[in-house]
């Protein structure tokens, strides 16, 4: 069976707005470029200038809305456009206070009111601010989304799980067994670290910000909470749409 790249997705902005691209560069042991490079921090926050777990920011577990945004990034105007279903759309400058302060503007409607006021945007010092500390990338097939669309009796959107890369080509759940080995996608090669357990952003729909579906509990009728795998980039590389993917 012939596996390719369908879809390639960075998150500028963490659990705030995804983003297609047709191709990226990946470099040996780094993130996705401009993939979870900010985050929106909250009164309750501790923060140090690094890494912080997913709790110090805004995330769509607390707030669905957040899962239908879409994002733009020009990284040459260093600028970033945020839009959704309900909201004008606004371009703000993610490093400058002004931005700041338009992006907590925006999300006024979009942030529960009984949980901690959003404060500032955060950008970590030698590091992107994914679930995770390791410069680590989110591969999901869509065999096990088909799969899983299958048990829930509902088409579920891959932007649910928020993924980098899509693989087509698969067979369902097979990227489990994918740990420790190494997948060459395009020119690039990784190596799988570890399966990614899901939490209840993925019952929000991603194009109404509503959570529609439990996803959740119908992977716990599997035996697990797991979709989808983290890789590591191990030799650096381009990767476009339709690339083909070899496990290695």
């Amino acid at each position: 069976m012939t596996s390719s790249v369908t879809q390639i997705l960075r998150h500028p902005l963490k659990s705030i707005g995804r983003e297609a691209l047709t191709e990226v560069e990946l470099s040996a042991g780094k993130w996705m470029p401009f993939d979870r490079k900010w985050a929106v921090a909250h009164e309750r926050s501790k923060l140090d200038g690094g890494w912080s777990k997913k709790a110090n920011f805004l995330r769509g577990v607390a707030s669905p809305s957040l899962m239908a945004v879409e994002a733009k990034l020009d990284t040459a105007a260093k600028t970033l456009t945020l839009s959704h279903p309900t909201q004008d759309s606004i371009t703000i400058a993610p490093d400058t206070p002004e931005g700041a302060k338009k992006l907590i503007d925006w999300l006024h409607d979009l942030w529960p009111i009984d949980l901690p006021s959003p404060t500032q945007i955060y950008r970590a010092k030698n590091a992107h601010l994914t679930d995770v500390p390791d410069p680590w990338i989110a591969i999901n097939t869509t065999a096990s989304l088909k799969s899983l669309s299958n048990r829930v009796g509902s088409v579920l959107s891959p932007h649910r799980f928020r993924g980098n890369i899509w693989i087509d080509g698969t067979a369902a759940w097979e990227e489990a067994s994918w740990i420790g080995k190494t997948l060459q996608i395009g020119a690039a090669t990784l190596e799988v670290k570890a399966q990614i357990t899901r939490c209840k952003a993925t019952m929000a729909n991603p194009d109404t910000g509503l959570r529609d579906v439990d996803v959740l509990g119908t992977l716990n009728d599997l035996g697990h909470q797991e979709f989808g795998v983290y890789a590591q980039v191990v030799h650096s590389g381009r990767i476009a749409l339709n690339d083909p993917v070899e496990i290695l």
